[in-house]
């Protein structure tokens, strides 16, 4: 049995960090784990210039722990208007790494994003010439497709015109939970990705519901049949390079999450690799949750792999079932949970 991994230091390529005075817990859990994180933009209002990416960057450093390294990959935030010079001066920066698509209304602080993809195509066509990704959140807002479908209509609808009609666009398609969605990753070859998070491996609608209504467990895009999270499971572990590790770790204050409305996100942050982990051991491919973790991403973003390496032991510990948030406090994934595999030197 294997009692300790040593893997390349991983890289996290859907991240939400938000802002102020929280972000001094987001970076610290984040920057333990992980070298690199594309950084969501959709905080309010939302990252949709060069100039704002930049001082959202400034404040993920200002907050990054002393003895930390952690390089944030910052995003724009794709308006019904963003013009196509706007990416031109985010790819010349070197500071912004893609532009991130909202459907209006899909999840969190996207009341800003798109309406019509297609009147986006002049600024879609600028990013396929300069080689910036874009990255999906692939669903639907249609209120009449119904909520487990809006990723399967998505794809129909949005995703296979757009990659007939810009043929040179780079697209990742963020935190999949279909096997449709999986199908149509391996038949597009190298110019379409895939990131999966932890929640999608481990976890399918059963857990909204177990043992009364678990708002901590409501994430978007919701989670699925156990079909669809076998199917995800094996492109994970399948070795396959158009999938990598995004976690869409997405924190809310607890009190925001557990309301009559609550919102939407899973903060899997603090032990984010450890669930991985425990996910490619039950599978029998630890051997692959390296490149998984830290090598397809990268080679996708055309990036160097990172030279230093985290190692895992096999320990269990527990989660706490809570953790500061600013001024308020958040629930974790798997808080209070056993896990079995450790950081080491984590605290």
């Amino acid at each position: 049995m294997t009692s300790q991994l040593t893997i390349t230091r991983p890289d996290d390529w859907h991240l939400h960090l938000r802002d102020g005075a929280a972000l001094r817990q987001t970076v610290l859990h984040s920057a333990r784990r992980f070298a690199r994180a594309i950084v969501m933009p959709n905080l309010r209002p939302p990252v949709t210039t060069t100039a704002e990416a930049e001082r959202y960057r400034a404040r993920i450093l200002a907050a990054l722990p002393e003895g930390l390294t952690f390089e944030p990959l910052m995003t724009l935030y794709l308006t019904d208007n963003t013009p196509p010079d706007e990416i031109r001066r985010a790819w010349a920066s070197g500071v912004v790494h893609a532009v991130k698509y909202y459907p209006a209304g899909a999840t969190t602080n996207s009341e800003n994003g798109v309406t019509d993809l297609r009147a986006c195509y002049p600024t879609l066509e600028a990013m396929a010439e300069t080689g910036m990704p874009l990255l999906v959140h692939g669903e639907v807002t249609d209120p009449q497709v119904d909520v487990f479908d809006r990723e399967a209509v998505f794809i129909d609808r949005i995703l296979v015109p757009l990659l007939r009609d810009i043929e040179g666009l780079n697209v990742v398609f963020e935190h999949v939970t279909t096997r449709e969605a999986v199908a149509l990753v391996r038949e597009s070859g190298r110019r379409l990705a895939a990131t999966i998070t932890p929640q999608h491996l481990s976890m399918n609608r059963n857990a909204l519901f177990e043992g009364g209504l678990r708002p901590h467990h409501y994430c978007l895009p919701v989670l699925k049949r156990e079909e669809h999270r076998r199917a995800l499971v094996e492109a994970a572990t399948s070795g396959d390079p158009s999938f990598f590790l995004g976690t869409d770790s997405a924190p809310h204050a607890r009190r925001h999450k557990e309301s009559a409305c609550g919102c939407a996100g899973m903060f899997s942050a603090p032990a984010a690799i450890e669930l991985y982990a425990e996910l490619f051991e039950r599978e029998g491919a630890l051997e692959r949750l390296e490149g998984f973790a830290s090598r397809h991403g990268a080679n996708f973003y055309g990036l160097p792999h990172n030279r230093e390496t985290i190692t895992l032991v096999k320990e269990s510990w527990s989660l706490p079932r809570e953790l500061a948030f600013g001024d308020e406090t958040v629930v974790p994934m798997a808080a209070g949970e056993t896990l079995s595999w450790k950081l080491k030197d984590s605290k």
